[in-house]
């Protein structure tokens, strides 16, 4: 998208960058964050500061270098352990204090997103899903993936990308019609 870094914005450019990363990368990023913290509000203002970085620091998203992902994610990562280094040297508030019994939270989004996932891997072909799992899911790495799989590195990712398209359309598709 860009030639150089220069410190001229194009603000075109920058949208562009912003609803491609949200596109491409919004779902990952809200569900990691998600699991980390346990609280879709929380995570969505971790998906938002990670946006706001991508966009102070296009150069790293648009170079070409690493996982555009990987980077978005380690942000997203960085910034749960900010705040929460905040939080905690901060004296406690009273709305923190156990005046009142907790608020019990509703699980129901988790286990329904669960089941559309669950059912959305199990429409995939069994080559594709046991690289998503492995990498997504249990956290392997690629080559960790490649050597349990006992196929090359070149394919499990080419089966990682191609997991994850097949994943995209399942989810545009839920009924699978």
């Amino acid at each position: 998208m860009r030639e150089s870094a220069s410190p001229r914005r194009d603000p075109d450019g920058d949208e562009e960058l912003i609803r491609f990363l949200c596109a491409e990368h919004g779902r990952a990023l809200m569900g990691y964050a998600t699991l980390l913290l346990g609280d879709r509000a929380l995570a969505e203002d971790v998906v938002q500061e990670t946006l706001v970085q991508a966009w102070r620091n296009p150069e790293i998203v648009v170079n070409g270098k690493g996982s555009v992902r990987g980077w978005l994610l380690t942000v997203a990562r960085n910034v749960i352990i900010d705040q929460a280094r905040a939080k905690a040297a901060r004296p406690v508030e009273a709305a923190d204090v156990a005046h009142r019994p907790p608020v019990a939270r509703d699980h129901a989004d988790v286990i329904v997103d669960s089941v559309v996932v669950a059912d959305a891997l199990e429409r995939l072909a069994r080559e594709h899903r046991d690289v998503l799992v492995n990498v997504y899911i249990n956290g392997a790495t690629l080559k960790q993936t490649a050597e349990m799989l006992g196929v090359p590195l070149g394919t499990v990712k080419s089966r990682l990308h191609y997991g994850q398209r097949a994943l995209r359309a399942a989810f545009a598709d839920p009924v699978g019609a």
